[in-house]
């Protein structure tokens, strides 16, 4: 049977450091959702509180994304 979770039951293991690294920038989770759309991700702050507590899963697009716009690599967005 394939498990796509992770062993603590989250659906991403980038959601933490996605919550990490918006509040070393001191910007709400909608004000994350306004960065995300300006480089072309339709997010809202509601998708936004689901990934950072593993609630959603994330596509590659958006963690690309992410990491654009924290101007961090993939590799630290990944980090368990």
């Amino acid at each position: 049977m394939f498990i796509n979770k992770t062993n603590d039951g989250l659906n991403n293991i980038c959601g933490k450091n996605i919550a990490k690294f918006r509040i070393a920038l001191k910007i709400s989770q909608r004000e994350l959702a306004d960065k995300m759309q300006l480089v072309g991700i339709d997010i809202d702050k509601n998708a936004i509180q689901r990934i950072e507590c593993g609630k959603r899963f994330v596509t590659d697009i958006k963690i690309v994304a992410f990491a654009k716009v924290f101007n961090v690599c993939l590799e630290e967005l990944l980090k368990k």
